[in-house]
């Protein structure tokens, strides 16, 4: 089963979440290859809940998972710490919503959790815990705590970093590192639309119905990472192509405020 650890359903965090939008992101994710994805927005997105509740609408949930129209989207959240850096964490949407209703008062810059009370948090449930791009420059996780780092389940190796770092130089600072701490690595395109799914993909040994068995596929190795030849070229293009739908997002706003 190929399956995205590190997807986003909007274009970014200010924005609202679009049926439109997000029915096309479904759409083109298939077509990349993708069976399965893991829906990891930021827990401090605009109107976080509405996602979950629109997602319910849309789409049968089968315990674990949205079938949406064939493609397999498992409840996620990435989350800020304290001393910076951003947590996936992945597991039944009953699990990730109590998650984020604990962290209510940890969503404005300046007053995010502290990493050890979030292990502690989360910790209460069966989740995925992936550390995100652990080595990008904004966000690095790797100079934290070695003891709260191995609460982790795996550290992430992604797609965004990938291509403004190099391929080889970030598998080479990612890899050694998980491998220290004796843990896996698990690919994420860390996508908030269409052209960069399918950059990086995680290829299972056998399709999961449940995060139970995707949890234990990651943690026993039972997959293969797939790094795409064109991932520079989709990342590219994602990144241009954000940065225009963002101006005219806003563009749109200041005219209907002028009206």
């Amino acid at each position: 089963m190929r399956i995205d650890l590190h997807t986003h359903g909007k274009l970014s965090k200010n924005s609202d979440f679009s049926v439109d939008y997000f029915t096309e992101m479904v759409k083109e994710a298939k077509a990349s290859g993708l069976e399965a994805l893991a829906l990891t927005e930021h827990f401090n997105t605009r109107n976080f809940y509405e996602v979950y509740e629109t997602l319910d609408r849309l789409y049968p949930y089968k315990g674990d998972y949205y079938d949406a129209d064939g493609l397999r989207i498992f409840p996620g959240m990435e989350v800020d710490i304290q001393e910076t850096g951003h947590i996936l964490l992945v597991g039944q949407k009953e699990h990730i919503l109590a998650v984020r209703s604990g962290l209510d008062q940890y969503t404005a810059k300046g007053s995010f959790i502290p990493f050890a009370e979030l292990l502690d948090l989360v910790e209460a449930w069966p989740l995925l815990k992936i550390g995100a791009h652990p080595f990008r420059e904004s966000t690095p996780l790797y100079q934290l705590d070695r003891d709260l780092l191995a609460r982790l389940d795996a550290f992430d190796l992604n797609a965004k970093d990938m291509y403004q770092y190099g391929i080889e130089a970030c598998r080479g600072q990612v890899e050694p590192f998980a491998h220290s701490l004796g843990k896996p690595i698990t690919a994420g395109s860390d996508t908030h639309q269409c052209l960069q799914y399918g950059s990086v993909v995680n290829v299972l040994d056998h399709p999961c119905t449940s995060v139970a068995e995707l949890k234990e596929q990651i943690l026993t190795g039972s997959y293969t990472i797939e790094i795409s030849n064109d991932l520079p070229l989709r990342v590219k293009a994602s990144v241009m192509l954000k940065k225009v739908m963002k101006r005219l997002a806003k563009l749109e706003n200041a005219r209907l405020q002028s009206v």
